[in-house]
């Protein structure tokens, strides 16, 4: 009897280790989800030639703006290394990511200083982005915006 309360319990231990690392995963995949988030919002700011931008998008890009224009990854990089989409500063907030398998969901509120093709202006937009997990890293398969007032 003592053995077999010794093998449940050395059960039940091996369980809650592998439910506890089961539930540690997706709080890591939130913060890199996060990250992710971040650094392209980075790279959106100081795009420089582009090299920064290109890992953190799919190839299959679908890239939405407020005004119904959608850009592919070659159109979405083009336009912010040639200043025809020139941010001066972004910030993020009431960001939201839920991650499902490998794909991951993220909102938030997008509020930048822009200078497009030397046009000065600002946006406030909300932000619905779709994040998918691909060799290891999270990347941007979709993005779509929609112009709100602050």
């Amino acid at each position: 009897m003592l053995k077999k309360w010794m093998l449940l319990c050395g059960a039940l231990v091996c369980a809650m280790a592998f439910a506890q690392g089961a539930a540690a995963a997706p709080m890591d995949d939130q913060q890199a989800v996060a990250n992710a988030v971040e650094t392209l919002r980075a790279a959106m700011n100081h795009p420089g030639d582009g090299a920064a931008l290109k890992p953190l998008v799919m190839n299959e890009l679908s890239y939405g703006h407020s005004n119904g224009k959608v850009q592919d990854k070659a159109e979405f990089i083009a336009a912010l290394v040639s200043g025809e989409s020139n941010f001066v500063s972004i910030a993020l907030s009431d960001q939201s990511i839920k991650i499902v398998q490998d794909i991951a969901v993220v909102r938030h509120t997008f509020v930048a200083v822009t200078n497009d093709s030397g046009k000065p202006g600002n946006v406030s937009l909300k932000i619905l982005m779709v994040w998918k997990k691909h060799d290891g890293h999270w990347r941007l398969l979709a993005r779509q915006a929609v112009k709100f007032s602050v």
